[in-house]
């Protein structure tokens, strides 16, 4: 019996495929990067073909690299960026525009339109989401009104709609499917996470034909068969999540308050909400975590837009680092940040603000202030928004959080778990592998490929390797936090 799972983890700055055991653990990997484009201040887009084509290379280097034969791979599964869209023509396969990603901000002038409308309490209580350009329905609707003739063939059956899952599936089986899962479905501004299904009044508000739309499924099921001519044999396409929830199957969340924050580009934080659909006062957002099962699970969800982009942020724009990596180093010359904040708003501020005019900012500046304590409260500021998101979460649900699971890429600088530790106050956990977008979507495939029997086995593996105590003086933190919300109020507009 085939003994592996292979997972396609399509994020924001790269393509990644990575193969596991059924223990989890990586057999083979690869990554390549895929390019980022900003025609305007706020615009992000990113090439179609080069999303497929990178994440093609990946998945051919990875299986050469494990040595494992394809008939040994039991399914395929996919994670990938969420919200960001693309427009491609049913016939051909050719994409209309470049996708445009989850970061793009060129519909946040529509999205104050219908906000003024009064219709964001109609969308909130439909789809569990606010009004906001980070969702894909405005980046679709730019798409069918900025590109010429693109309305007209989409209202006759020409054109499809996607998230990058979408793509990657109608890619990997020549056509043959057009679908995407529960979590993905549920990022888009239009589905209905009550009913399970497009929802027809905001497709008509919004003013998007319903042919576009690809068929919606559990994360877990058998959408289709990878093509013989991509894979050399016909490998079963059975997991698909958002690249978050697929994080929140992967480090084993899998019980009503379990929380997990993947620290990547952006921070996503997510509380398993079981099996009825949250409602949060607190400005965060209910989404599906994933279908298994015939079951439906919710989260309560938190998105922090910067995160890791700050890092890079050091690299490339201010050049103070070498590598991200240096960032720890740097950190940990000096005893604290010096009295500087830093509110990295670089396309305004997620949740729990929801601000899109908010823009970042430096605060604390003295002549005493170095690059490592400019470095180190960068690094900080990933730890104080998700301390943000944290305190709404627990507001929400009207109790503490207890342990915090982390994963991604940043979750491997030890100075920044410690931080987070102290500035919660509670317990963070890091499991052996951070890769657990990946694992998730791995997971969710031998699930829907029935590869595993049931979640039990699942629960058993997944377990922290790593846990970061607090030990910061209350003081101390109390002092921090308020320093931090001082600074995050000089940069809001939306007050």
């Amino acid at each position: 019996m085939p003994e592996f799972l292979m997972a396609l983890d399509q994020g924001t700055t790269s393509s990644r495929c990575l193969i596991f055991d059924r223990n989890g653990a990586v057999q083979g990997s690869a990554q390549l990067e895929v390019g980022q484009i900003y025609p305007r201040p706020g615009w992000v887009e990113q090439d179609p073909r080069e999303i497929w084509s990178t994440q093609l290379a990946a998945l051919t280097e990875a299986r050469a690299r494990s040595g494992i034969d394809n008939r040994d791979i039991a399914a395929l599964g996919i994670a990938n960026q969420r919200e960001t869209t693309l427009v491609w023509n049913r016939a051909d396969g050719k994409p209309v525009y470049n996708a445009i990603v989850w970061q793009c901000r060129r519909s946040a002038e529509f999205c104050q339109e219908l906000k003024k409308r009064g219709l964001e309490a109609r969308v909130r209580e439909k789809t569990g989401l606010p009004i906001d350009a980070y969702f894909s329905a405005g980046k679709i609707r730019w798409i069918l009104d900025r590109v010429a003739g693109a309305r007209a063939r989409a209202e006759a059956g020409e054109l499809l709609f996607g998230t990058v899952d979408t793509w990657l599936l109608w890619q990997l089986t020549r056509g043959a499917v057009h679908a995407t899962d529960y979590s993905n479905a549920s990022r888009t501004m239009l589905y209905n996470i009550h009913s399970l299904e497009w929802d027809r009044e905001l497709l008509e508000e919004f003013v998007i034909p319903p042919a576009m739309l690809p068929e919606v499924k559990p994360s877990a099921h058998l959408y289709g068969l990878a093509s013989k001519e991509i894979l050399g044999r016909e490998i079963p396409l059975a997991g698909v999540a958002g690249d978050q929830q697929a994080a929140l199957f992967g480090q084993g969340c899998f019980e009503p308050g379990m929380v997990k924050n993947t620290y990547g580009t952006g921070c996503f934080l997510l509380m398993n909400a079981g099996r009825k659909p949250p409602v949060s006062r607190h400005g965060l957002v209910s989404t599906i975590a994933w279908g298994a099962g015939g079951e439906v699970v919710y989260a309560l969800e938190g998105s922090v837009f910067i995160a890791g982009a700050a890092i890079q942020w050091l690299q490339d724009g201010l050049r103070m680092i070498d590598h991200p990596g240096l960032a720890e180093t740097y950190a940990r010359r000096v005893p604290d940040a010096n009295g500087v904040y830093v509110v990295p708003a670089f396309t305004g501020l997620g949740a729990p603000y929801w601000d899109a005019g908010a823009r970042g900012l430096v605060t604390g500046l003295t002549r005493g202030v170095e690059k490592e304590h400019f470095i180190r409260a960068t690094l900080e500021s990933l730890a104080y928004q998700s301390l943000d998101v944290i305190r709404a979460m627990e507001a929400d649900v009207g109790r503490p959080v207890k342990l915090l699971r982390v994963d991604g890429g940043a979750s491997i600088n030890n100075f920044l778990m410690q931080f987070q530790a102290d500035i919660l106050d509670l317990e963070v956990a890091r499991p052996a592998g951070v890769e657990a977008t990946a694992l998730g979507a791995a997971r969710l495939a031998g699930l829907g490929a029935g590869f595993y029997p049931g979640l039990e086995e699942i629960a058993r593996a997944a377990r922290p390797e790593w846990k970061f105590t607090p030990v910061m003086a209350a003081e101390t933190r109390e002092r921090l936090v308020s320093g931090w919300r001082e600074a995050v109020g000089r940069c809001l507009t939306a007050r």
